[in-house]
This record gives structure tokens, C-alpha cells and sequence, in this order.
């Protein structure tokens, strides 16, 4: 049966949050029916509330989701009633040739997969309601494909595990898959918010030399010392790239670009050593044109490239980064910086506006 939740909605665009109910339609033989716990508020998110990319009104928004399956489609495999879980939005569809060789990031049918015949969500006024990602996780309960879920094991906290499934995956996965930092090496990432924090956790991990984080909030780079920086640079109150080329006798090995502006791309490969790898994680608006000096790729062998999520493999990748958290090795209980409830969403968003923390976590219902 068709269950009744509560949502919050981004009816217009630019525009608010609103809490309204909508009714859930029922898991289809490839789909798992999840109750949502807590959900990471994720940049990308303000991006559409603010009118920064499109956003497809009325929507759901939300992403970043932990929560236990309650019930699963007839074809269903992977996961079972009662599964505690953590969504990631980089759907894959396993059979292709990019899943084939490890580049589910890629998956040219991740657009199509979750198509159904009629609409997962519905407002009041009987209109579809379309699930970010197809997802869509500032709901109590959300209904998914089961390649959008992976299985954690129970004794993880909902609360930690909330932010694995995009800040984490991306961040962490962005050191290990994409750009393969080497023990030794050292390591800029520009912007400190949660992917940047993740990949500082992810370069210490590595076994990065020298792991310096740039930042334009004083507070963010306090806490990046926390996370494992060993060298920080106010970004506005000195040169950028100059600072770090001082720090680093010449450039760093890898930068990671995790802010989403042309012109912290181009600090990000400027500020590289001969060699080195600058990997953009951040969501760039193609209205930004980027300017790179094209001779430092042939002449010093440099590197420019993107990651989508980090080129994650999260079916393995947040299995493993949960035994990190469970060893000690990976923070996250810190990275949550402030829980707010589904009721109060709207004061995440205008926290994260501010620059406040590292990820605001909206906590949906509480833990059993």
C-alpha cells in the first residue's frame, strides 16, 4: 500500500523548503522502500534551492541518506527488510562496459535506471513530484533502485553514516581512485567543507607528506588541522598559489579543487609541481570559462582532470570507509557539525550559506 509521508519541498525555484505530505508509492520489483533517518545537506542541494542549476519544481530534494530498508522489490538481491543502509546517487546499472571495468561513475544507463510507468512521489494536488537523482531524501521515507543503496552493518551509526554517501565517497574516493595519491607525496585541497575535509582524511590515509588546506573561513581551517592538514593558507589574504609553492619548495604532487569556481581551478593546476596531478571535484557552472597556461601540460607534464564523486565504487568503497571509522582512522562523528530536524531545514541551508562547520545533517527520525 501506498504510504502517506512528510516531505520537505522545493516547490519554486529560487525559493524555500516547505513541509507538506505526499503520498509514496509502493517499491517496484528492482526498488527498496527505505525509512530515512538522517540526510546530509550537501551543496548541490543550495545550488537548486537558490535557482543556481535547474531544478524540475516541485522536487525533493536530498541525496546524502542513511536509513534501515523496511520492504523490497520481487527482483530485488543485494539487500533484504531490516538492512541498514547508506543511498549514493552514483546509480549504475553493473552489466555496461564502464561498470565492467570499475568506472560505475560512468554508466551510460544511470539516466534511465528507475524509470517507472508512473510517478514514486505525489503532492496533495496531484502533482508528480520529482526525486532528486532519483532519490530525493528529506522525506521520511523514500523509495529507490537497490544499485542507489548499499548495506552497512547495524552497529554503524545512522547518524555518522549519513554524510559516507556523497561528501565522504566523493572526497575519500577522489584521493584513492582518481588521483591515486602516493605515500610521500604532498597534497593541496581548496575548500574545506565536507568533501574537502574528506579528502584531507583521505590524503592522511594515503600517507600524504604534506596535506595543506586552503580556505577562506578562519574556522574551517581550524578544523582542517583536526582532520589531518599540516600546513593551512588563508585564501584572501594572501596569494593562493604563491603560499603554497613556498610551502612546498616549488608545487605540490596532487591539489583537489572541492569549492566549484573556474578560478579556484585555475589556482588548483597553477599551484602544482612538475608533474602533478589537480583533479576538480567541485560542481563548476559551464558559464565559468577556465584559463590554464596549455604549455605547463606538455613542458611540466602537468595534469587537469575531473572526478565525478571521486570515480567511486561505493558497493565496496563505503563498506571499506565504514572499517576505517570503526578503526579509528576516519572522523566522521566530527564532520557533523549541527543536526537540524526536517521542521527546521531551511536553518541548515542559511548555516551552510554562512560557512558554518563542516555538514549539517537533517535528522529525519530517530535511531531504534
Amino acid at each position: 500500500m501506498p504510504l502517506t509521508i512528510t516531505a520537505a519541498v522545493l516547490n519554486t525555484a529560487p525559493g524555500k523548503l516547505e513541509l507538506e505530505e505526499l503520498v509514496l508509492d509502493d517499491p517496484g520489483p528492482d526498488e527498496v522502500l527505505i525509512d530515512v533517518h538522517y540526510s546530509g545537506l550537501c551543496r548541490s542541494d543550495l545550488h537548486e534551492i537558490e535557482g543556481a542549476w535547474p531544478a524540475t519544481c516541485p522536487t525533493l530534494l536530498g541525496h546524502e541518506a542513511s536509513g534501515v530498508v523496511r520492504r523490497v522489490g520481487d527482483r530485488v538481491r543485494t539487500l533484504r527488510p531490516g538492512d541498514h543502509v547508506v543511498t549514493c546517487l552514483s546509480i549504475y546499472c553493473g552489466e555496461c562496459r564502464f561498470c565492467l571495468s570499475g568506472r560505475m561513475t560512468l554508466c551510460p544507463r544511470r539516466g534511465s535506471l528507475g524509470s517507472r510507468t508512473q510517478p514514486v512521489l505525489v503532492n496533495a494536488r496531484g502533482q508528480s513530484v520529482h526525486p532528486t537523482a532519483r532519490l530525493g531524501a528529506f522525506a521520511e521515507a523514500m523509495v529507490v533502485h537497490e544499485h542507489s543503496a548499499v548495506r552497512i552493518p547495524d552497529n554503524m551509526p545512522l547518524a555518522a553514516a549519513s554524510v559516507l554517501g556523497c561528501a565522504v565517497v566523493t572526497g575519500l574516493s577522489s584521493v584513492f581512485r582518481s588521483a591515486r595519491v602516493r605515500p610521500g607525496s604532498t597534497v593541496a585541497v581548496l575548500g574545506c567543507g565536507g568533501i574537502g575535509i574528506a579528502a584531507i582524511q583521505g590524503a592522511r590515509l594515503a600517507g600524504a607528506r604534506e596535506i595543506i588546506a586552503i580556505d577562506a573561513v578562519e574556522a574551517r581551517l581550524i578544523d582542517a588541522v583536526k582532520f589531518g592538514a599540516t600546513a593551512t593558507v588563508h585564501a584572501g589574504q594572501v596569494d593562493t598559489v604563491a603560499a603554497v609553492r613556498e610551502l612546498t619548495e616549488g608545487g605540490v604532487d596532487y591539489s583537489f579543487e572541492a569549492v566549484g569556481l573556474a578560478a579556484t581551478v585555475e589556482q588548483a593546476f597553477a599551484m602544482l609541481g612538475p608533474g602533478g596531478t589537480a583533479t576538480v571535484v567541485g560542481l563548476v557552472p559551464d558559464s565559468q570559462p577556465i584559463s590554464i597556461r596549455a604549455s605547463e601540460l606538455f613542458l611540466l607534464e602537468k595534469r587537469l582532470q575531473g572526478a565525478l564523486m571521486g570515480s567511486n565504487q561505493f558497493p565496496t568503497d563505503i563498506p571499506g570507509y565504514v572499517r576505517y571509522y570503526e578503526q579509528g582512522r576516519l572522523n566522521l562523528d566530527d564532520m557533523l557539525s549541527t543536526t537540524v530536524s526536517l521542521d527546521r531545514i531551511n536553518e541548515g541551508f542559511e548555516l551552510m550559506k554562512s560557512g558554518g562547520g563542516t555538514r549539517v545533517v537533517a535528522s529525519i527520525r530517530s535511531e531504534s
